[in-house]
């Protein structure tokens, strides 16, 4: 008796964390510590590394609970940012994506999460009692603080941020709109590299951190989740 082989189209769901998710409390967490931060100093901020030593130093020695926080605040939000790299890499390998992007992608996310875990440390270190009575270890460790969590942590997240824009702009896995902006944001992150050499192009780092969080988000919620496959069954027809 000859068997019948019939082909049916199947949904397929990757399996992994949520991206979306994932987007919404590393963002939470890095905004709270701005947040806390303004409200235990009554308005001020993390203090720049381009003002006077001995203004940092003061800020550090009498906030040094607040920076803390901040530090803890700021190295938890390092751990999400991690996973939703390897997350969407590995979700754009289940698409079947195939290209250098996807790896690009993941190193840009994992470095950006490195390097802010970095600066959280540095930030913990300079809370500890004692060092801000240090001008110079104050401004050592205040320096490497900024240097990895602005461009060390910017320039990385910008090629995350490419990877995934430039996969999705040609195999339409996000609306058009959000892989534009995120080109964009890419092309900020990229260019505040030149910060290291000419300190007034600074700004270019919240300017592509913020909207970055934007990005993340939608794009951790657009990008699709589950694929159409063919599978194939075979039927033995009935003798009756």
């Amino acid at each position: 008796m000859e068997i019948v082989h019939q082909e049916h189209a199947v949904e397929a769901r990757h399996r992994g964390p949520n991206l979306g998710a994932l987007s919404v409390v590393y963002t939470g967490l890095f905004l709270a510590s701005l947040a806390i931060t303004a409200l235990m100093t009554k308005g001020e901020h993390f203090p720049s590394p381009f003002v006077s030593p001995e203004v940092a130093q003061a800020f550090f020695a009498t906030n040094a609970n607040v920076v803390r926080l901040s530090a803890f605040l700021q190295f938890g939000a390092a751990v999400p940012l991690g996973i939703f790299a390897a997350t969407a890499a590995s979700r754009l390998r289940f698409l079947g994506v195939n290209v250098a992007g996807v790896f690009i992608a993941l190193f840009g996310g994992i470095a950006a999460s490195l390097f802010a875990a970095a600066s959280a440390l540095f930030q913990w270190v300079l809370a500890q009692p004692g060092i801000p009575s240090h001008v110079e270890i104050t401004r050592i460790l205040h320096l490497l603080s900024f240097a990895t969590g602005g461009v060390g942590y910017t320039v990385p997240f910008g090629l995350l941020v490419a990877g995934v824009s430039v996969i999705a702009w040609f195999m339409k896995l996000l609306p058009s709109w959000l892989a534009w902006l995120g080109l964009v944001i890419a092309s900020v992150a990229e260019l505040s590299s030149l910060s290291l050499v000419f300190t007034r192009l600074a700004y270019l780092l919240p300017a592509a951190r913020f909207p970055g969080f934007v990005w993340m988000i939608a794009a951790g919620y657009l990008l699709p989740r589950s694929r159409v496959e063919e599978r194939r069954t075979s039927v033995r027809p009935s003798t009756a």
